[in-house]
């Protein structure tokens, strides 16, 4: 790809960006939204985050683990047992990775 044809594609990926962030902006008055979709839009953070961390907890190169001897999964054990208990974000990882960095630096797991 030459220099001027990546610069056109930067161009042009930056005007996309601005306009489909900016046409929610467009108008004058909110867009009509659905009930449902107004509940669903509350927990698609959520499900966004499950999709991204529950296949590092439960997978490993393409392969569900099939051993308990992987650091991952105390680690994810202890990590939720903390949040229930304190609801803190930031103590549940530091107690994931607590639980992690010795099985898997120690134990070599």
């Amino acid at each position: 790809m030459s220099e001027w044809m990546t610069w056109i594609a930067l161009v042009g990926l930056g005007a996309i960006t601005v306009v489909t962030r900016g046409f929610f902006m467009i108008g004058s008055k909110p867009l009509p939204t659905p009930d449902w979709l107004r509940e669903l839009l509350k927990v698609a953070p959520l499900a966004a985050l499950v999709a991204v961390v529950a296949p590092e907890i439960f997978m490993t190169q393409g392969q569900v683990i099939t051993t308990w001897q992987d650091a991952r999964w105390p680690a994810a054990l202890a990590a939720t047992a903390y949040y229930f208990w304190r609801r803190d974000l930031l103590g549940t990882i530091l107690v994931g990775m607590a639980v992690m960095l010795p099985l898997k630096l120690g134990l070599g797991w």
